[in-house]
């Protein structure tokens, strides 16, 4: 018989984690750079089989693909992330300083004007 997951119980199983840290169902970032990951395996492995019919080197190949592929994926959805953040910050600060004293760009234009006019 198979068990029925209770009321207060979810429907799903336990999340799959990846070496046992790495949420990557729940983690959309690692989900693609694991995706991205094996494909570029599979991309440089049988790549350089068929240039070179050398199938340990081949396999050797295709894990270096996957690491190279899956950290440079990695990579870049952080950096993308770190920049969002930082548009994120500045729009905030733009809503919250702007028509005060403490406006940057206030302070440009009257610096501008002042001096302009001598």
């Amino acid at each position: 018989m198979a068990a029925v997951p209770e009321q207060g119980e979810s429907g799903k199983g336990k999340p799959f984690k990846l070496l046992g840290i790495l949420d990557v169902e729940n983690i959309p970032c690692a989900r693609d750079s694991i995706l991205y990951g094996s494909l570029g395996s599979v991309v440089a492995g049988l790549g350089h089989f068929l240039l070179t019919s050398r199938i340990r080197r081949s396999c050797d190949v295709g894990v270096g693909g996957f690491i190279l592929v899956t950290l440079g994926c990695w990579y870049n959805h952080a950096k993308q992330r770190i920049q969002e953040r930082i548009a994120r910050e500045g729009i905030k600060n733009q809503i919250l300083y702007e028509s005060t004293h403490l406006d940057p760009q206030r302070k440009q234009i009257s610096s501008s004007s002042s001096s302009s006019s001598n």
